[in-house]
């Protein structure tokens, strides 16, 4: 070898020594990405499962599953069974699309015959109806009995790309319980059930709202995720691999 081509071999084996060092790094983080997908893959697994049980049993009276919201924090999808009366003039409205239409799910008090009250998600009614005056007989009156699904509560945004709730138009775009109720022209010391109700498919007059808009086919795409993370991380060790190789080919 002559000189001119041992000085450019030594400079090159730092730059060498460094692509491999960050190309190792980033290696490490593709397998990371991939078991972290295994990880919520598992997750998922265990959430659609229970969904799936909570979601096939009988309803619950309310008290029980208070109790159960009591004990764990979670009642996400269990069925229960309300009786009260709705108080219209305080129902809220939550963006949301159904069919392919963009419109407002309903959320309105529902009065306990203990005082309380429960928000309930009537259902899905189209962009032009938010007002309403606009569907009459949807606006049920007297004491009735509602089915669905409970939900558990927001403690906060789930993500800063939602855009704030505008109380003062009367949209919601994540349930903010306690948001809701408070804009509602509930009394001050009104005692709020902890959780919401999603109305089951249970028509209402005049169709609107359409209820049993609760979303429980939920996505599972992680193991697709993680076979594209760990094919980018063997294709990255191959392509390190051969870079380590190659100089001593050519040698």
């Amino acid at each position: 070898m002559s000189e001119a081509s041992a000085r450019s071999s030594g400079r090159s084996r730092p730059k060498t020594a460094l692509l491999l060092g960050l190309g190792l790094v980033v290696f490490v983080i593709l397998l990371a990405l991939g078991t972290w997908q295994l990880q919520r893959l598992h997750w998922k697994e265990g959430l659609l499962q229970t969904i799936d049980q909570r979601t096939h049993s009988p309803p619950r009276p309310l008290a029980e599953v208070e109790s159960q919201f009591a004990s764990s924090g979670d009642v996400d999808y269990t069925p229960v069974t309300v009786s009260g009366t709705f108080l219209h003039q305080g129902e809220r409205h939550f963006y949301s699309t159904w069919d392919g239409a963009a419109g407002f799910d309903v959320i309105t008090p529902l009065q306990l015959d203990d005082g309380r009250f429960v928000l309930i998600n009537r259902g899905f009614i189209p962009y032009d109806l938010k007002d309403a005056a606009k569907r009459p007989q949807g606006q049920v009156t007297g004491k009735v009995t509602v089915t669905g699904l409970a939900r558990n509560p927001l403690l906060v945004k789930p993500s800063m790309m939602l855009p704030d709730n505008d109380i003062q138009k009367n949209i919601f775009y994540w349930k903010d319980r306690d948001a809701m109720a408070s804009s509602a022209g509930l009394p001050a010391a009104a005692r709020l059930v902890p959780f919401f109700i999603d109305a089951d498919k249970t028509p209402n007059p005049g169709g609107l709202p359409v209820g049993g808009v609760t979303i429980i086919d939920l996505p599972n795409s992680h193991l697709q995720y993680a076979f594209t993370w760990y094919g980018l991380a063997a294709a990255l060790a191959g392509v390190l691999i051969f870079r380590l190789r190659r100089p001593a080919k050519a040698e």
